[in-house]
């Protein structure tokens, strides 16, 4: 897919000197393997060239991934090709240099919310960014050189945002390119064991949290966490977040909500659901995303409670027209 787009993409790379990648804020797995395993694929094939990431958050839950090395300066942008991943709308991107380099490329597969870029591949119906960058090595593998390790962050992108391959988005290229990157000789083991564990205490409070998940009329479940609970506990606002997954098995429930609260009484809500699309009802909330997985921000209890019941809403209407859906 895209053949001409990856073509262009390749020649651009070859023709800088320096390359810069980006990635969004709050990184989640995609976003982290995705940018990790470029660059590594881009210093192992070009080792001419100087590849920097630049981003201004990092992800805990996939630092076992490693980290992203040293920044580049402002003078680095200078005649330098910069790389965007994962990211829909410049607003999200983790680097406020992004538009200081030579040429910008995109590089995305959320539904299409903000054209940007001098390049733009977007895969709309990709499970993952990760997805589409073993696309690219796989067609240029006569070409770009995949160390184990990246293959390794790209492999975690995939299976982080395909749900372990059981997202609507997950298909048989998933799967196919997913063998790929295995052929490379990756430690498969290691990458779930890294990425199933938790300390005791992130468990003691996703215990505690099942108590909190209140049930709309029509099943939406819903999870509210204040920023003073967090820091009772001791938990990040990653892992606190990542609790939306205590309420994706719950019978009847099709969508789930959790609201977290953050340090500026803004509340990130992460969205998820069953069959029923929520990306819609992120984007009327200051988000966006995927269509069974999506982001949004509220700034009031008020804002939260019209969330829910607009979601209340949605899926009544679903079940109406859906009848029997577990």
């Amino acid at each position: 897919m895209n053949e001409q787009i990856k073509k262009q993409i390749i020649e651009k790379i070859e023709e800088y000197g320096t390359i810069i990648i980006s990635r969004h804020s709050r990184p989640d797995g995609d976003a982290v393997g995705s940018t990790l395993g470029l660059s590594e694929v881009l210093r192992a094939t070009y080792p001419e060239k100087r590849v920097f990431l630049d981003n201004k958050d990092r992800s805990e839950y996939v630092s076992f991934l490693g980290d992203e090395g040293e920044r580049p300066t402002d003078g680095d942008y200078t005649d330098a090709l910069v790389i965007v991943l994962d990211t829909g709308s410049v607003s999200r991107i983790a680097n406020d240099r992004y538009d200081k380099g030579a040429y910008l490329i995109k590089i995305d597969h959320h539904i299409f919310d903000e054209d940007y870029g001098d390049i733009s591949w977007v895969e709309e119906e990709r499970s993952s960014v990760c997805e589409m960058i073993a696309d690219l090595c796989e067609t240029y593998k006569d070409k770009l050189r995949l160390p184990v390790h990246a293959a390794e962050c790209i492999f975690t992108g995939m299976v982080t945002d395909s749900g372990r391959f059981r997202f609507r988005g997950t298909t048989g290229d998933t799967m196919r390119l997913a063998a790929y990157l295995m052929d490379q000789g990756i430690d498969t083991e290691t990458i779930y064991a890294h990425l199933g564990a938790d300390d005791i205490e992130t468990l003691r409070f996703r215990a505690a949290l099942i108590s909190r998940i209140q049930m709309t009329e029509n099943g939406v479940a819903h999870l509210h966490i204040s920023s003073a609970l967090r820091k009772r506990r001791g938990i990040s606002q990653e892992d606190a977040s990542n609790t939306v997954s205590l309420m994706e098995h719950i019978k009847g429930s099709l969508i789930w909500l959790a609201f977290i609260e953050n340090d500026d009484k803004s509340i990130r809500v992460r969205l998820r659901s069953r069959f029923v699309t929520v990306q819609e009802l992120a984007a009327r909330y200051h988000g966006g995303g995927h269509a069974c997985a999506s982001g949004a921000t509220v700034y009031s209890k008020e804002e939260a409670e019209a969330l829910v019941a607009e979601a209340d809403a949605i899926l009544g209407e679903f079940k109406k027209e859906h009848p029997g859906l577990i």
